[in-house]
């Protein structure tokens, strides 16, 4: 693979070099090149002189037809698509692809990548990255990485200079500072067949609560509140999250209400590999947003940067005109409802550190440099092969300027099913923002308060 070599050039560390010290603050010369040769967030403002544009601000002002309404129109939705890659011509493209893409279209006659015009569109709130920038001499890495020091909000590690860096700017990327999120999660069988489990979401980052205080739950990042709403068998189930900035000196805290006995239980297993909530068993605990939670388990490493075609601009997949069935098939979505474009991303390998134990050995993840965001994820097992792909087909909030998920999707080449999460074409009201909270709403008290049933 071909790595960038400017920004090696600039101090990035193929490797994850750590003693246990702190680690991570770059010199103000080097933050200065935040504004001018690279955006706020750290990507290269340049184009590739092809395919990929300059940065120019992004999609910060909404489209012609949008109502104010959270129903999200598809500014692109006149272009025409520039090619597709499919069994016929996979291999020419195979040095933009991972190899778990190229899997699953030698798999599926039908899997096919559409590609477009790339579109740099993802921008964040001006605060958020005047924050990210400030960050950028001042955030270190501590506990040898498992931690951030000198850190409160925004990204931490605008010009990462390792795979730890890089992952803890995909696990504290601004998702808007309190949302709540009604959606619905698939686990088809290899005929296609599925149910629909809904959920109601919601997460709220500490400095956003209405009582916050400076100093206020100091190891605290976010509070996570997901309540099952169908089907009826599983209704009133609730989980509550509060994730720690440093998961090994303290771990992550969570708290299940299992409205048929009607109690509230610690839920010690919903981390790492521990089964993911109503999935089948088809993801982990971490494979919930891509990848969340502590990085310990892991050696991280900064592969370098390339040039991908991913997910992106997917407004066709929260078109309220479609139903699930338009989108959920044997096999995988409908890639006909997808798009892809080619953007630039950084490669971080992680590797199960010896002596530590979790079903995937490794994981190659490909983050979108304009956003943090993890956009393809390889998993694979303990005899090295590939086994899991996810893809995360990503969209801009146009009226929030926050770049997020449209859906995420998670195939198991062994068995042939796959997860599809955050769907939300039939759900009234599926986004909500600047909802507000108190610290109280995520005690585990509030969950008894939550359950329906």
């Amino acid at each position: 693979m071909k790595l960038n070599k400017h920004l090696l050039a600039t101090g990035i560390m193929v490797a994850n070099l750590f003693a246990g010290n702190a680690f991570g603050a770059v010199s103000e010369e080097e933050a200065a090149k935040l504004g001018d040769s690279l955006t706020p967030m750290g990507a290269e403002k340049a184009g590739n002189g092809n395919e990929i544009p300059a940065w120019d601000g992004g999609l910060a002002t909404p489209p012609a037809g949008y109502k104010d309404d959270g129903v999200y129109v598809n500014p692109f939705l006149d272009e025409k698509r520039l090619f597709t890659i499919d069994q016929s011509n996979v291999e020419e493209y195979a040095d933009k692809l991972s190899p778990g893409q190229i899997a699953m279209i030698n798999r599926y006659s039908d899997y096919v990548i559409p590609v477009y015009k790339t579109h740099r569109s993802a921008v964040y709130p001006e605060k958020v990255m005047s924050d990210t920038v400030a960050n950028a001499t001042t955030t270190e890495l501590i506990k040898d990485g498992n931690g951030l020091g000198n850190y409160e909000t925004a990204t931490p590690f605008p010009i990462p200079q390792n795979g730890l860096e890089a992952i803890w700017n995909h696990i504290t990327r601004y998702r808007g500072g309190s949302i709540q999120r009604n959606s619905g999660q698939v686990a088809p069988t290899e005929n296609g067949a599925y149910s629909v489990v809904k959920f109601q979401d919601e997460l709220t980052w500490k400095t956003y609560l209405k009582d916050y205080e400076p100093g206020q739950a100091e190891n605290v990042l976010f509070y996570f509140k997901q309540a099952i709403t169908a089907p009826a068998r599983l209704a009133g189930n609730v989980l509550l999250v509060h994730e720690t900035i440093d998961q090994v000196k303290e771990p992550r805290s969570a708290w299940i209400y299992n409205a048929g006995q009607r109690r509230v239980r610690r839920a010690p297993q919903v981390a790492y590999d521990g089964p993911g909530t109503a999935s089948d068993g088809l993801r982990t605990s971490d494979n919930f947003d891509m990848f969340n939670g502590a990085p310990d388990r892991y050696n991280w490493e900064l592969v370098g940067k390339k040039e991908m075609y991913i997910p992106y601009n997917s407004y066709q997949l929260v078109d309220q005109d479609l139903n699930y069935d338009d989108i959920v098939r044997a096999g995988h979505i409908n890639q006909e409802l997808t798009r892809y474009e080619l953007h630039r991303v950084w490669h971080v390998r992680a590797t199960l550190k010896d002596g530590e134990r979790h079903v995937y050995a490794k994981r190659d993840l490909y983050i979108d440099e304009d956003s943090w965001q993890a956009s393809i994820i390889d998993h694979y097992d303990g005899r090295g092969e590939l086994w899991r792909v996810a893809e995360a087909h990503s969209m801009q909030f146009y009226d929030q300027a926050i770049p997020w998920y449209a859906i995420e999707t998670l195939y198991d080449l062994l068995s042939g099913r796959y997860l599809v999460l955050g769907l939300t074409n039939e759900e009234a009201n599926p986004f909500t923002f600047d909802v507000e909270r108190m610290s109280r709403d995520f005690t585990p008290a509030a969950l008894r308060r939550a359950g329906t049933r």
